[in-house]
């Protein structure tokens, strides 16, 4: 996700894609549509052949396509792939391109593909600079540099682009001699070295322009193609886009045909040998125009599967002319979550919260107190950007000129911050979709609340949208130019940095009333989803996107499916939670300081709840390092009294020794153990249900690596740790030769192998517009049912799940409660058991576990799905 902020000329862009030059080397893709993906997270500790050694089990597992974190060179030390330096090589941490032949053959000898995930939106800023190649050359050589036009800034002159690594003003370190001049050996493009002139502060190190070298220090520094500076500056005066509010990510033109070329030709090649499958996109919402983007990467693969990480919010679809699988799948994850979320609960949760913390504001206005803060901190030089910008625009207009900048400034604050989305999609030079005008419509109805009723402000408003939508503003005829057009591209990217750095790293770890829904993609208002809206959203998948990608945990998830699932129970027993919150305080009061405030304990005790030991999970229980870096990420987002740039070293000290007298306490210990033994039932549910749901709806479900099997991860880099797939393929091992399931990890692990398994054989069940979705009926809202099937053929496949598995002990199990089968036989395929189709008693369904996958008798391939307990191998 990324942010805009340098100035550049936007005209070219529109005309440049219709003429661009077709991208050689790409083939269609070997299998369109994965049956799944697993996704794998390859660095230095875990790569391409340590992911090859593990294929058979994921084979066996019933896995279709390997999905794998950035496999292009990133920057020095990289534990996630996603701040790329080197568009021509594949990462010599995770071994290189024949490291990455080895793991496709190993995938494609056992029937599966490879998807990867690309990074079009920004590149590294590494330490030291010539890591990265493109972006030391544009330092050193300006707009003579072969990558002048890579980055996302507009090199007009000595000192273009900001440097901000200072660690005080730049006076004060050339006083003390902080920076010096010297001579490195810096790698070239060709594997040979030469030895440059350059700059050095510390670690970091500059190149230095030609002609320059002869010059003192300070004017040496006046004459280069960027500014050196404090670090505190780039708030106020970044002058190039970034990713968000990361100055370490800058941002890449790839609307330039030949950006697009040089940064996805490696790619392409290893689609055309055989070796890539298909593509999840990062963050498409940050560049020019993603549906140019998109259309052009369409062409390039010749249609290969690919999704978009495109975070929906609340009812949004995405737009139907984007030529792509679908999203990566935060719009499936919060319905299935919310599935096993009683919405009654919402009350007893918030009283605890406002007694806690004495907040009483919903959380609208806890968000919007979040993005203002961003808008006006971290994201300022983006506020500035747009706001001088649009100034420009009016002082060249005489119908305009007095437009004042303070107004624009107010306007552009109090419109970005009123978006309830991500972005809208206005091309320039093209007519605005109604569906986009009227997004940015909507949010100009709620800025001008914000405003009030000054007149001035009003215009200044109008004046503002018009220019968004790329309308005609001023005088007559002028609606295009440079710079307008670059209006309308700027705003559009700079809604996505203040939206999701004002609700999701902030607002979400300030309101911690129920942190299962403080979730990307999810709405911490929104406690509790239908049965209905489950299957209304699942027809609309089948009706428009039945391949895009479905998902409970990624790599940006704040938590995993399982804590999560595991916090569900708070929904429907709140009251007893608070008692539990009460004793938990009682036990730490003498280690609670003063300045520990409620919000902050809320999340912790949360957290511990959700994180304790779970009994026959196999997942290992929250450590003391885990959850001291937990905290210091939590508070630190939250911005409310310690941040990462100004930390308040007391608060934070208070907080961290309350999490370890935690830790160590005895009766805390026996407090969330009780709470555990007492809530295990509803939280097995909450695991096993939503997993099944997730791995037998539309879509192609994806599966982070471990959470085949239950894992109690909290958000990156935790989540990123390393998983025991010797473990988890040994258990697989025993059940397929006949053990029973032991405990609540090996149960969802049968689950996924046999869901996954399922897909693999009866691709036709679940893949396309004719894999029909039927819901089925159920006497009582505490069962979810549906069925599969091939297009106008009988239902093949039913998932039935349990949902608020609390309440339906409190009403006495399932009693009369029934299902309507289809009519035939029908086989357990979790448990071996069989059935009759017809008004079934849920009872003689659910008896044992509460979700069960049945298949028609003689639906599927012989062999494909044996009965199990004992079982034979599947493959």
């Amino acid at each position: 996700m990324s942010l805009e902020t340098g100035p550049r000329p936007t005209t070219r862009e529109t005309p440049s894609r219709r003429s661009r030059p077709a991208v050689t080397g790409a083939q269609p893709a070997v299998r369109r549509v994965p049956t799944s993906t697993y996704r794998l997270q390859l660095h230095a500790g875990f790569t391409a052949d340590d992911a090859a050694e593990i294929v058979p089990y994921l084979a066996r597992l019933g896995v279709g396509h390997l999905f794998c974190s950035p496999v292009l060179q990133a920057a020095p030390g990289s534990t996630h792939g996603y701040d790329v330096v080197d568009h021509t090589r594949i990462s010599e941490e995770i071994g290189g391109e024949e490291a990455l032949h080895r793991l496709a053959e190993a995938a494609h000898s056992h029937g599966m593909g490879i998807v990867v995930d690309v990074v079009p939106n920004h590149m590294s800023i590494p330490t030291p600079i010539w890591h990265n190649r493109a972006l030391w050359s544009v330092l050193r050589d300006g707009p003579a540099s072969p990558f002048a036009e890579w980055f996302d800034l507009e090199l007009s002159g000595e000192r273009s682009v900001l440097v901000p690594v200072l660690g005080r003003p730049i006076g004060a370190v050339l006083a003390d001699g902080e920076i010096t001049m010297g001579v490195e050996e810096v790698p070239q493009a060709d594997g040979s070295v030469a030895e440059e002139t350059v700059v050095r502060y510390y670690d970091h190190v500059l190149p230095v322009a030609a002609g320059t070298e002869h010059l003192g220090l300070a004017d040496l520094l006046d004459r280069q193609w960027y500014r050196l500076a404090y670090w505190k500056v780039s708030d106020e005066e970044l002058n190039y886009r970034r990713f968000f509010d990361v100055d370490t990510l800058a941002a890449v033109r790839v609307e330039d045909p030949a950006v697009f070329e040089a940064t996805h030709r490696t790619l392409l090649q290893l689609q055309g040998e055989g070796v890539i499958d298909g593509y999840r996109i990062d963050h498409p919402d940050g560049l020019s125009d993603p549906r140019g983007y998109l259309r052009d990467l369409e062409r390039a693969t010749d249609g290969a599967w690919t999704v978009i990480e495109k975070i929906l919010e609340g009812e949004e679809h995405l737009p139907g002319d984007f030529p792509c699988a679908g999203t990566t799948g935060y719009d499936a994850l919060w319905r299935v979550t919310g599935l096993f979320h009683d919405p009654h609960g919402a009350l007893g949760l918030t009283h605890l919260w406002q007694r806690r913390t004495g907040d009483l504001r919903p959380f609208e206005e806890v968000a919007a107190e979040s993005t203002d803060l961003v808008v006006t901190t971290s994201l300022w030089a983006e506020i500035e950007r747009l706001t001088a910008l649009i100034h420009g625009i009016c002082q060249d207009d005489i119908r305009l000129r007095d437009t004042t900048r303070r107004n624009i400034q107010k306007v552009v604050v109090a419109l970005l911050t009123s978006m309830d989305r991500y972005r809208a999609y206005i091309v320039p030079g093209e007519p605005a979709p109604g569906a986009e005008r009227a997004v940015i419509e909507q949010a100009a109805a709620r800025a001008q609340a914000r405003l009030g009723d000054d007149e001035d402000l009003a215009a200044t408003l109008e004046l503002v949208v018009a220019l968004v939508c790329g309308d005609e503003a001023g005088s007559a005829g002028r609606s295009r130019s440079a710079e307008r057009d670059e209006v309308v591209v700027r705003f559009a990217q700079t809604c996505g940095p203040v939206h999701a750095k004002g609700l999701e790293d902030t607002a979400f770890y300030r309101y911690t009333r129920f942190l299962a829904v403080n979730e990307v993609g999810s709405d911490p208002e929104r406690i509790g989803v239908e049965s209905d809206v489950l299957h209304d959203h699942a027809l609309h998948m089948v009706r428009t996107r039945p391949d895009a990608m479905t998902t409970l945990s990624t790599h940006d998830t704040k938590r995993s499916e399982d804590v999560r699932a595991r916090l569900a129970v708070l929904t429907e027993q709140p009251l007893e939670w608070a008692l539990v919150v009460q004793d938990l305080d009682r036990a730490t009061s003498a280690h609670r300081g003063d300045r520990v405030d409620g919000a902050i304990e809320l999340l912790l005790w949360q957290t511990l709840a959700a994180c304790w030991e779970l009994p026959g999970s196999g997942a290992a229980p929250l450590d003391a390092d885990r959850l001291e870096g937990y905290l210091a990420k939590a508070m630190r987002e939250a911005k409310t009294h310690t941040t990462w740039t100004e930390q308040d070293a007391e608060y934070e000290r208070e907080v961290q020794a309350l999490g370890r007298a935690a830790l160590e306490s005895e009766e805390v210990a026996a407090i969330l153990a009780d709470w555990t033994r007492r809530t295990a039932a509803v939280q097995r549910a909450a695991i096993l249900g939503q997993k099944l749901v997730q791995l037998t709806m539309p879509g192609v479900p994806d599966v982070y690596q471990g959470n085949e099997s239950v894992d109690l991860s909290l958000v990156d880099p935790d989540n990123r740790r390393e998983v025991d797939h010797a473990a988890h393929a040994a258990r697989l091992g025993r059940m397929i030769e006949g053990a029973r399931p032991e405990g609540i990890g090996d149960e969802k692990l049968w689950l996924t192998h046999r869901a996954l398994v399922l897909r693999r054989e009866r691709p036709d069940l679940f893949q396309g517009r004719d894999a029909a979705y039927h819901p089925l009926p159920t006497t009582t809202g505490h069962a979810v049912a549906f069925g599969r099937a091939c297009g106008e053929g009988p239902v093949e496949v039913v998932t039935v799940v349990t949902r608020l598995a609390h309440g339906l002990a409190q009403r006495g199990g399932w009693g009369e409660s029934r299902i309507g089968l289809p009519e035939g036989r029908w086989r357990d395929v979790l448990g071996g058991a069989e059935h009759e189709g017809g008004m079934v008693p849920l009872v003689d369904l659910l008896d044992d576990s509460p979700v069960a996958l049945l298949v028609r008798v003689g639906a599927t391939p012989t062999g494909a799905l044996p009965v199990p307990h004992p079982l034979e191998e599947t493959r």
